[in-house]
């Protein structure tokens, strides 16, 4: 039985970290969560961070003050448990291009990872998210019953709020988000991970066996899942989710908040619903790799593949240095990532001109098809059945109601959560995806 506890006997710590900026009015909230938890081991970490020179930028100083605000609630608080990094106070700051989200996660994580035990675990979360009582005790238990989970990418559900356009901006691009991440799982993708920085934990051996995470302006969480994908299998179950702000957000370059901004004003190029055909010429991709091994044959992404990597043959060296076709088709997928995946799914919903409702229409009159019925199953004894498409077909993603567009974004969810289940299941998806 799982005892919580290290080879030597210590109980395990969970490390919350939490980077903020400018989250003054939302902080307190997701404090207040991790104070009413009912797993009472844990430490908070907070990073309150800016560029240092926004001090001397009127259109910025705001911000630095609401800085100045959030470390005076933390210092307040006056709790042992908590650690408070003062990346804001002025000559503090980030000096040069190292700044943003991604900068205050590594600096987050790898403070933990100085001073965290092997099997302690970091839980990322944002400034803005929101989680029960049990959140932390389920994530302890988590990796307890699974030893082999490299990481957890946990459950997420973005609350409706009063605001109707935000609403349905926010429901938009969660169906964009349960569809992509639908289809990957239905094509035995080891890719098949939501990337969400508030939604993510994992033990701090993992951290360090990945070498940490690497700091970006935007997109950290999606390349810091697929840097652990590439080293171990990711837990995407959990009963527990997690509840993401809703709001619009300019902090990043692209994620839920500037998608959320574009969403509402109809701009939706960078998060269209892809076509799942497109999934299917990935999948078709994935069964070829055992006949690539032995000679070049034509996949649907080949001519993709030559354009991005500049060979004539992406594969050729991948044979080379694999000396058996399992060692082959783990290099395909190495190389063949989550990225590049969703490069092509881009590219080729480019050339185009599908509309995204027809499109998403297609899936849900068509799922029971494409769907394992396993997966399906469940949904059926439950009740739940897949929503009516004429008044989407009708009014499109703009027009539709609001209820409507909550009821296929639940219908996504559910499907979804069937997946994850079933990866806890018998069949081993690590040996049907080769990685």
């Amino acid at each position: 039985m799982p005892t919580g506890k290290d080879s030597s006997g210590t109980e395990q710590m969970l490390h919350a970290a939490i980077p903020a900026m400018n989250e003054a009015a939302f902080l307190p909230d997701t404090i207040q969560c991790l104070l009413s938890q009912n797993h009472k081991n844990y430490k908070i970490w907070v990073c309150v961070n800016q560029p240092d020179h926004w001090w001397d930028d009127p259109d910025k100083e705001i911000i630095c003050h609401n800085n100045q605000e959030t470390l005076d609630y933390l210092y307040n608080l006056n709790d042992d448990r908590l650690t408070i990094i003062d990346c804001c106070t002025k000559g503090k700051g980030w000096k040069g291009k190292s700044f943003g989200v991604g900068q205050a996660r590594k600096h987050l994580m790898d403070t933990i990872n100085k001073e965290a035990s092997d099997s302690d675990i970091i839980v990322s979360l944002d400034a803005d998210t929101l989680f029960r009582p049990d959140y932390l005790q389920s994530i302890n238990n988590i990796f307890n019953s699974h030893a082999n989970a490299i990481a957890l990418s946990n459950p997420y559900y973005h609350q409706l709020t009063e605001d109707v356009t935000l609403n349905r901006a926010m429901l938009r691009y969660e169906i964009y988000m349960r569809h992509y991440a639908i289809n990957m799982w239905r094509i035995g993708s080891p890719y098949n991970f939501t990337a969400l920085g508030s939604a993510i934990a994992l033990p701090v051996c993992s951290y360090r066996k990945i070498g940490g995470i690497t700091a970006k302006k935007s997109g950290e969480d999606f390349y810091f899942l697929q840097k652990l994908r590439k080293t171990g299998w990711i837990c995407n179950h959990n009963d527990q989710k997690v509840y993401p702000g809703t709001r619009y957000s300019d902090r990043v370059f692209f994620g839920t908040g500037p998608a959320l901004i574009k969403g509402s004003s109809g701009n939706w190029e960078s998060y269209p619903i892809y076509d799942i055909q497109l999934f299917d010429q990935v999948k078709e991709t994935y069964e070829a790799f055992n006949d690539l091994y032995q000679r070049a044959v034509f996949t649907p992404m080949t001519d993709f593949l030559i354009r991005q990597f500049r060979e004539e043959d992406p594969f050729e060296s991948l044979r080379k240095n694999s000396a058996t076709p399992e060692q082959f088709v783990r290099a395909c997928h190495q190389k063949i990532d989550g990225l590049r995946v969703l490069q092509f799914l881009k590219s080729e919903t480019m050339k185009t001109k599908l509309n995204d409702v027809l499109k998403l229409i297609e899936f849900l009159e068509y799922h029971n098809e494409i769907i394992p019925e396993k997966i399906l199953k469940p949904l059926q004894n439950e009740k739940q059945t897949p929503p009516v498409t004429q008044k989407l077909k009708q009014h499109g993603f703009d027009g539709c109601p609001v209820d409507l567009l909550d009821a296929i974004r639940n219908y996504l969810m559910a499907i979804e959560v069937g997946f994850q289940r079933y990866d806890l299941g018998t069949e081993n998806w690590e040996l049907r995806t080769g990685i």
